[in-house]
């Protein structure tokens, strides 16, 4: 709420500059005039390699990934035994009692009662465990017992998948490993809001930063990690991030840029282009704050070979798009005019941030 009551100030300050094209290009007498904080750069085939990084992803956090899963018993979870050729020594499930209703429950004190032996630790043991102790135990009163031991009910771990998932819920963990994209189909899927790209997992009291795209996309496996009994996965929403695309273009507007990298001139494009009869197509400026500076880019697109530099420039949030007009005036009569309202997006932010 309070960003975009920053962005909608802002807009109305940038819709009221009126400032005409510029004389190209700038010169360095030109840049003397603007002040230390100002920076032009002009954007050719030599150096659009050094301004066309896409805005990167956080990285995702490294998790210990194991490619084994041992599901362990615990407080809670029902079991169903079976003494093979010995029906006394199984309790039977009937048509009105499942296996979980008819089981033997893990008690709070990890162990459960077994009959002619007594208590079984069983809490942080496998199935494996538990039937090799039981078939030990009962050879003294069963010839060569044959003992299967399964999990009827598994209530002792459990994730919690919440946030930008159709149906938040918690889910159990079970004998079959459960992945984080498996989690959160279970949880309905992400919704259209949802941020892949910053996925986070609280694991024993760390957050940790997934880039579950990086997997969806690419297929890169440690970012798919098995979830661990009381890990919460929270899908976030995107974060809002607006560049502002304003001049003589057919369509002034606010650019979304909280899905894909969206290149320059994908913008100008997806705005209907350049107005052709007032828009000086040299005078395409990209103003960029960073931090106490504003650096300008400044784009011709007079030929072919300008708008292919666009599809390498990435807007980034906050920028501010402006096309200049004609006839040719001074430089300084439009960046007087433009650099206060980027001044004042970057002021009305960092003041929105700050309640």
């Amino acid at each position: 709420m309070r960003q975009s009551i920053a962005l909608v100030i802002a807009l109305k300050l940038l819709v009221g500059c009126t400032a005409g094209a510029v004389t190209f290009p700038v010169t360095d007498r030109g840049q003397d005039r603007l002040g230390d904080d100002i920076t032009i750069i002009r954007l050719d085939a030599e150096n659009i390699s050094l301004h066309a990084t896409p805005p990167a992803p956080p990285p995702p956090s490294v998790l210990r990934l194991s490619s084994e899963w041992d599901y362990h018993i615990g407080i809670g979870d029902v079991l169903s035994i079976i003494v093979f050729d010995h029906p006394e020594l199984t309790l039977p499930a009937g048509p009105e009692r499942s296996a979980a209703e008819s089981g033997f429950r893990v008690q709070r004190d990890g162990s459960f009662f077994y009959p002619f032996i007594g208590q079984v630790p069983a809490a942080g043991r496998a199935p494996e465990e538990i039937r090799a102790e039981l078939r030990d135990r009962l050879a003294d009163y069963v010839p060569d017992p044959q003992v299967e031991v399964r999990v009827a009910a598994f209530n002792s771990q459990r994730v919690v998948v919440t946030g930008e998932v159709v149906a938040p819920n918690r889910q159990p963990l079970t004998t079959v490993p459960l992945t984080l994209i498996e989690a959160i189909n279970a949880a309905g899927g992400m919704t259209e809001a949802a941020d892949a790209r910053r996925v986070a997992l609280l694991r024993d009291g760390k957050l940790l930063t997934v880039d579950l795209a990086g997997f969806l996309e690419r297929g890169i496996a440690r970012n798919n990690p098995v979830l661990r009994a009381g890990d919460i996965v929270t899908v976030p929403e995107r974060l809002p991030g607006e560049a502002f695309l304003l001049g003589e273009v057919a369509r002034p507007a606010e650019i979304d840029l909280s899905g894909d990298p969206v290149t320059l001139t994908q913008a100008l494009a997806r705005q209907g282009g350049l107005e052709e009869l007032r828009a000086d197509a040299r005078g395409i400026f990209v103003f960029r704050a960073r931090g106490a500076e504003i650096a300008v880019y400044q784009l011709e697109t007079t030929s072919p070979a300008g708008l292919l530099l666009g599809t390498r420039f990435y807007l980034q949030p906050r920028d501010v798009v402006y096309v200049t007009r004609s006839p040719l005036q001074r430089w300084n009569d439009t960046i007087s005019q433009i650099l206060p309202s980027v001044r004042a997006i970057t002021a009305v932010d960092e003041a929105a941030a700050a309640f």
